[in-house]
């Protein structure tokens, strides 16, 4: 009994989740921006969704969630603190929820920062955490509503998940996050061969994720720093790279 997570490229760097569990066969989508490429991969993968899951209200992960809906006739699982900004919601969740996925069951976890209302879903079975734009391979995301103290406290959450967790986030931005944590980590080790193997994958035209957690804990620079300071000091750098 697992979960299987594929990635769906849209728009311009954007990542859709395809998610299958084995048992019941039943499949969803996590951020559905863009309908077309979407409704292609459910058909190619056997026609069948049974849930969209969103991780936060922003147009390039929601945008086509009500051609999606409309077409497979599903539920939609969202964060109840942005029901006002989200399609509608058949299942609004908050923190230590628990979302049923065929014979699998997703927690959440809110984890504000980029946006107040985003979350992130962790399915054990399969070791999947479905980041949104909280964590990206060595990277997170801009604090576009959130405080630096809110989202090293989130990023805090998902660094205690097994080190053997696959994050599957929304956006292709490894290799461009690669040249800052090279430029503010240029001895780290780790960090070079996992460039290495990320250049490697993009030259194949293949995605660079999902991660896994215990290779982004050697090597993301906003995991790597210790308290909420040095994660404001490296933040701050970034927006400015």
């Amino acid at each position: 009994m697992t979960v299987t997570a594929s990635p769906v490229p849209i728009l311009n760097d954007n990542y859709a989740w395809l998610l299958r569990e084995s048992v019941t066969g039943a499949t969803a989508i996590v951020d559905p921006a863009d309908a077309q490429p979407i409704i292609e991969a459910i058909e190619k993968a056997g026609g069948r969704l049974d849930m969209i899951l969103l991780t936060h209200h922003h147009a390039d992960h929601i945008a086509g969630v009500d051609e999606v809906r409309a077409r497979f006739n599903c539920p939609v699982v969202g964060a109840v603190a942005d029901m006002h900004r989200l399609p509608k919601l058949d299942q609004a969740v908050k923190e230590g929820d628990t979302v049923r996925f065929g014979d699998v069951t997703a927690e959440v976890i809110e984890t504000p920062g980029h946006t107040r209302g985003q979350i992130n879903f962790f399915f054990p079975d399969g070791g999947i955490l479905l980041s949104g734009d909280t964590l990206f391979s060595l990277g997170c995301g801009r604090l576009i509503e959130g405080t630096p103290a809110e989202m090293f406290d989130s990023l805090r959450k998902l660094k205690a998940l097994p080190a053997d967790t696959l994050v599957c986030c929304g956006h292709e931005y490894t290799e461009s996050n690669a040249r800052f944590a090279l430029a503010v980590d240029p001895d780290n080790k780790a960090l070079h061969e996992f460039v290495g193997k990320v250049e490697q994958l993009r030259a194949a035209g293949q995605p660079s994720v999902p991660s896994v957690l215990g290779d982004e804990l050697k090597v993301n620079p906003f995991l790597l720093a210790p308290d909420v300071a040095s994660f404001t000091a490296v933040r701050a750098k970034k927006d400015k790279f």
